[in-house]
């Protein structure tokens, strides 16, 4: 990937951050505020859209799983909404920093960031079958029927295993440190910008991927789940203690999902 070039605005605005001023220019300042609050509208309007389906669906069935609401248009409706509610929040800081750095070329900026929750869209594709799988196994097989929601709690010890690992560690540092990362990831233009979006996304996703996966046994819909996500999630990437709480959730997973696995009733979606 090509490193930033002598002239261009990155430099200029790298070497803005890299002093004490003690002001932010009123430009840069007002383009700060636009992109956090337009962020925060999307974020609202994507939590409304969450509750307002939570009320009129009921994420049990009597006779299995039911992971996907039944529609590939509700629930990747419901996940796009579920990924700005949650994800935006927590990827304020980076976008923000882009903004920053290309304030002269807002559609670099929404290239950016669409790039961004394109790839989430495309995971969602991924959980989605995972669900669908369960579900389809679950109404040909009895022993599926009786033991998904063990397969459940399994994934959600997994979740706990990964909060542990290297490559979170690697992925969530680059997520944490948004100057270092425009800085080592920057490429010029419109497809730079999407080829950008994307490296941090896939970073993203390295953070946060089984988090989301287990939402799927957890319940879509579920929204103390999302909640409880969201938050780790916004902690983990903002805040100077966030790995230490990120290793304290690992504990946490790694206790429900064996509950959950040896008493399957405490899973959610379980009727």
């Amino acid at each position: 990937m090509g490193e930033p070039r002598p002239g261009i605005d990155v430099r200029d605005g790298v070497e803005r951050l890299s002093t004490a001023a003690p002001t932010v220019p009123p430009a840069i300042s007002r383009q700060r505020n636009a992109i956090l609050l337009a962020l925060l509208a999307l974020a609202a309007i994507g939590w409304y859209i969450v509750v307002q389906q939570a009320g009129e669906h009921d994420g049990h069935m009597a006779h299995g799983p039911d992971l996907t609401m039944g529609s590939a248009s509700l629930f990747f409706t419901m996940w796009v909404a579920m990924m700005v509610a949650m994800m935006f929040p927590a990827a304020a800081p980076m976008i923000v920093m882009f903004g920053r750095m290309q304030r002269s070329h807002p559609a670099r900026i929404a290239l950016f960031t669409g790039s961004y929750i394109a790839l989430w869209i495309a995971f969602g594709g991924l959980a989605f079958g995972l669900g669908t799988l369960v579900e389809n196994r679950a109404a040909g097989s009895m022993w599926v029927a009786e033991n998904w929601a063990r397969i459940g709690g399994g994934l959600i010890v997994l979740a706990g295993v990964y909060q542990l690992t290297p490559i979170k560690d690697v992925c969530l540092r680059h997520c944490r440190t948004p100057l270092a990362f425009v800085m080592s990831h920057w490429q010029d233009g419109m497809g730079g910008a999407v080829r950008m979006g994307v490296t941090h996304g896939l970073y993203c996703m390295g953070c946060c991927w089984l988090l989301f996966i287990i939402l799927v046994p957890l319940g879509v819909m579920n929204i103390a789940a999302m909640v409880a996500v969201t938050l780790l999630v916004f902690v983990e990437k903002t805040l100077p203690w966030g790995r230490r709480i990120g290793r304290v959730a690992a504990v946490g997973l790694l206790a429900y999902g064996g509950l959950v696995i040896a008493r399957p009733s405490l899973l959610p979606t379980v009727v």
